[in-house]
């Protein structure tokens, strides 16, 4: 076995693949940049070696630096997690000229899978049902244009060598087929160093399922069963859980020996996922295989009880799998979601900047189901504008998916993140969405369910009414630590009242508390209560109350007469105000907020790409005005409304905050 590995990563992966090297007994080496000096990944390794500046073109995927870093170690193998250079061949070619294990496929196999269009050509000549399409390479927008109009709108714009989302775009007309193929060129040209583009037709109401298979160099392989990747955004997976939903016994074997056969047919030799797109008839046709570890591979993992990272090791030993097809049962269910460093309520752009606050549920049980969280961050952290914006894999499982998705509510709700936008609440919302409860959802469901962004959850009057009783409990230890306080100081006692008036949003909602030695009973003017109780003391920034009997967990924040709660993707402001306050409280004037209508603010920060337009333009409603780049992605930022350029404020290669100026309208 390898004495030492070195893993040409960062974040949450390297980290991930330390743990599992640990485990076998094997050193390892982390690579870093000037930005990840003090990452999570850089302290648990055993060593380290710098490998140049922040920009992964600079550094995480230049292979002569790998190689410099692997000869300063003397490391034996390379791992290379996903993403940066995990399906690069000529990495696999210099390692394997130095000498060095690659922890991953044979160089042929990342040819022949990792490259879209070959792999393609590759699954039809094997008889695999393939996606119609055109796997020449595109010369420019005109001929991308072309194309699509050829195989029908609308179409997926795709970069061969891509993965992420990195380099993806759906065109449903000429326009968009146009700015799609540049946008595609240019994020395939940064993330991978490869702007090659190929065009398919977009299947509507399509899930998106994958197989995990292995396979060892002695020509031994299994499927590890399915994956259910449809709930994405911008084709970047956001949920993921195992099994599908849809799949039934017949469809799963199917698709697992069609995975294998595919595999054998390029030599494959390594843990890898081969993609499809499954129609509601179980119709299922493949897309790519990425040869590699997924993102998604916890999943897996929790309801096989196979660690892929380390039979991954093994194979790259030359070790022969140990694990029978018949062998691999599914036990359970298992949902991942991905906390990314992005702002549900901007539209999901990048926000990056310092976690004040970073306070993961514990790993382990939790209520009938077991919490893993596989992270790269620590409090005190920075989230940093150069790599993806992933900050987390919370992973949930459950010996039912019922019991994995409210293991997975309640891991969320306890989930504590600060100082930086991230998609928390949008998770939990889609954990109590019922399409997705009944398991009832594609690829088009974030577009369909949520057609006009994010804008938070709405909870209803009894849920509100629970969240109320809970904020009126608090608000009353808070007050009487308070008249103790001030009781201590002066000469007389404050009285704490029992009567209080909660207010949020458009609710109001008078009550009475009793509070005894074991809890308090918070009654309502319409004759409702409900008993809570906790061990919460001000200060805290989790609560775990029981409500009528049932478990409650939230956030906390203080805020004047009040607190900021969020819970099951809510964030809701509770004032608490004395039945007098509450009166004179009518008479204050509503505070509104600036006139923004007449400028474009920059969404996130980044890097301005472009500006397409010149003061005294007339634009048109949907028009592009600019493109920001930021984590590796380009945003083209579009006109609200018609209206006049009165001024331009920044220019291609200005780096900008959040809500900079870029532009004004008359």
């Amino acid at each position: 076995m390898f004495e030492k590995i070195l893993i040409a990563n960062r974040g949450e992966i390297a980290c991930r693949v330390i743990k599992t090297a640990r485990k076998m007994g094997i050193k390892t080496v982390a690579v870093y940049s000037d930005a990840d000096k003090n990452a999570l990944h850089v302290d648990m390794a055993d060593e380290a070696v710098h490998i140049g500046p922040p920009p992964a073109n600079q550094s995480y995927i230049v292979i002569d630096k790998i190689m410099e870093a692997i000869g300063k170690s003397g490391a034996q193998a390379v791992h290379p997690g996903y993403g940066f250079l995990s399906e690069n061949a000529k990495f696999a070619e210099a390692l394997d000229a130095a000498g060095v294990a690659f922890i991953g496929p044979p160089k042929g196999a990342i040819e022949s899978m990792g490259d879209k269009i070959t792999s393609k050509k590759i699954a039809q000549e094997a008889g695999v049902s393939t996606v119609p399409g055109y796997m020449g390479l595109i010369e420019d927008a005109d001929e991308a244009v072309k194309i699509s109009n050829d195989i029908g709108y609308p179409v997926m714009i795709k970069a061969s060598a891509g993965g992420g989302g990195k380099g993806m775009r759906i065109a449903w007309n000429d326009e968009e087929a146009r700015e799609g193929f540049q946008s595609s060129k240019n994020e395939a040209a940064n993330s991978f160093g490869d702007d090659r583009i190929f065009i398919e037709k977009f299947v509507t109401q399509p899930r998106h399922i994958e197989i995990q298979v292995l396979c060892d160099q002695h020509g031994n392989g299994v499927y590890l069963h399915e994956r259910e990747c449809s709930i994405q955004r911008r084709n970047q997976k956001v949920v993921e859980e195992a099994p599908s939903p849809f799949l039934d016994e017949a469809t799963r074997k199917a698709m697992g020996e069609q995975s294998l056969a595919l595999a054998h047919a390029v030599g494959y030799a390594s843990a890898g996922t081969v993609e499809f797109i499954v129609d509601g008839d179980r119709n299922f046709y493949f897309l790519e295989m990425n040869t590699r570890l997924q993102v998604e591979h916890p999943v897996t993992e929790l309801i096989t009880g196979v660690d892929l990272v380390e039979q991954m090791i093994r194979i790259a030993n030359g070790e022969p799998l140990s694990i029978k097809q018949e062998d691999l049962k599914i036990n359970g269910w298992a949902i991942e979601n991905r906390l990314y460093a992005e702002d549900p309520y901007r539209n999901f752009l990048p926000s990056i900047g310092r976690l004040t606050r970073y306070r993961p549920p514990v790993e382990g049980p939790l209520g009938q189901g077991i919490v893993r969280n596989d992270t790269g961050v620590y409090e005190g952290g920075e989230i940093s504008m150069y790599y993806d914006p992933m900050i987390a894999k919370l992973c949930t499982w459950g010996e039912t998916r019922g019991a994995a998705i409210e293991t997975m509510r309640n891991a969320l709700d306890s989930f504590e993140v600060e100082g930086i936008g991230h998609n928390l609440p949008f998770v939990a919302a889609v954990m109590d969405h019922p399409k997705f409860v009944s398991g009832d959802m594609t690829t088009a469901f974030i577009a369909e369910e949520y057609p006009d962004g994010f804008e938070g959850v709405t909870l209803d009057e009894g849920a509100l009414k629970k969240l109320a009783a809970c904020a009126s409990a608090m608000y009353r230890v808070a007050e009487i630590r308070r008249a103790r306080i001030t009781g201590t100081l002066g000469n007389h006692e404050r009285i704490v009242g029992t009567d209080w008036v909660v207010k949020l949003q458009d609710s109001t909602f008078a009550v009475t508390i009793a509070a005894d030695s074991e809890g308090s009973t918070v009654s309502f003017d319409d004759g409702t209560s409900h008993r809570v109780s906790s061990n919460w003391t001000p200060g805290d920034s989790l609560a775990v109350f029981e409500v009528d009997g049932a478990g409650l967990t939230f956030k906390v924040d203080k805020i004047t007469s009040g607190y900021r709660l969020r819970a099951r993707g809510a964030d809701l402001k509770f004032t608490i105000l004395s039945p007098r306050q509450a009166e004179l409280a009518k008479l204050m004037p509503e505070k509104l907020p600036p006139d923004t209508s007449k400028m474009l603010l920059c969404p996130m920060p980044g890097l301005v790409v472009k500006v397409d337009v010149a003061e005294g333009d007339e634009v048109q409603e949907g028009q592009a005005l600019c493109t920001i780049e930021a984590m590796k992605m380009e945003n083209i930022l579009r006109a609200e409304r018609k209206g006049t350029v009165s001024k331009i404020n920044a220019g291609a290669g200005d780096s900008l905050a959040v809500d900079d100026v870029i532009m004004e309208f008359e």
